[in-house]
């Protein structure tokens, strides 16, 4: 059987566009259920759209395009954290959207992190299974994380990450004004002994780590861009934005102090890959956090 990227937690129902329309719209005049259980279904994230999740009642559909609806009251409206979100889950792996402030796996006896959240999870929705992580956010950065339910697909996962994962991105408020609209920084990247990572323009022994980004908005003291990884080193945006003299804002350790948010300007919104079992491709993108654009206002 072809695996269906929509069965998440449940059946879904499947419809086409028609004609173009906003989504409430479109669910009012196709699925047979009252308004306000629609407005639940969507609230609960229980409507995708050609394979992404959406919530917003007026997103504007065009023909041709693919709307799944859950059929069923089991949805992420059962799992509530202040942590993380589900933002989709089958029975290979699940993948979330990460709050600041919670380490991506266990670094002590009992510190946070999104792994016993996800464990806590899976037990009470009886779900045989653990979380195995497959890559790392740092704890004050946000965003998409990928994790395998089964060691199986953990091991598919690591061994494969590059083939499967064909597009990262992140966004991140800079400190000052980019003047390149866009451009690559590459040089290699090695920790010292305080566990701190620092760039060479020669090759210092350490790995090869290739950065592109295109600025999205800019005023005088602040810029917020886009990075797309070419590889995926530690610390590697965090060093090449302040390679630039641009570091990311609230970056304690390679930073410059500017920190107008409060927190870790940085926010990994974009997370495309080849689903390590189905081979199907798999799209995820989550909004750019509302106080990055508050600056640019």
């Amino acid at each position: 059987m072809k695996y269906n990227p929509y069965n998440q937690q449940g059946d879904y129902a499947h419809y086409t566009v028609k004609k173009e329309q906003p989504l409430l719209g479109f669910l009012l005049e196709t699925v047979e259920q009252s308004r306000n259980k629609i407005k639940l279904t969507l609230q609960g994230r229980g409507v995708r759209v050609d394979r992404k999740t959406v919530t917003q009642f007026d997103f504007l559909l065009k023909p041709g395009m693919k709307v799944a609806v859950s059929r069923t009251k089991r949805n992420q409206t059962q799992f509530k954290s202040r942590w993380l979100k589900i933002v989709y889950e089958d029975r290979w792996i699940i993948v979330i959207e990460k709050n600041i402030g919670i380490l991506s796996m266990a670094a002590g006896h009992s510190s946070l992190n999104v792994k016993t959240v996800l464990d806590d999870y899976f037990k009470k929705s009886h779900q045989k299974c653990t979380a195995h992580v497959v890559h790392r956010l740092d704890r004050d950065t946000s965003g998409l994380m990928v994790y395998a339910k089964d060691i199986e697909t953990e091991q598919v996962l690591e061994h494969n990450w590059h083939d499967i994962v064909f597009d990262r991105r992140y966004v991140a408020v800079v400190s000052g004004e980019m003047k390149d609209d866009s451009g690559t920084v590459a040089n290699w990247l090695k920790d010292n002994k305080a566990y701190v990572t620092y760039s060479s323009p020669v090759d210092n022994g350490g790995k090869y780590a290739v950065t592109h980004f295109k600025v999205l908005q800019r005023t005088t003291d602040h810029t917020l861009a886009e990075f797309k990884l070419e590889t995926g080193r530690k610390n590697q945006i965090r060093v090449h934005t302040a390679d630039m003299g641009h570091p990311v804002c609230g970056d304690v350790k390679y930073g410059n102090g500017d920190n107008p948010l409060h927190r870790l300007c940085l926010h990994a919104y974009m997370l495309c890959m080849v689903h390590p079992v189905t081979r199907e491709r798999m799209e995820f993108e989550t909004p750019i956090p509302a106080s990055f654009r508050s600056l640019f206002k």
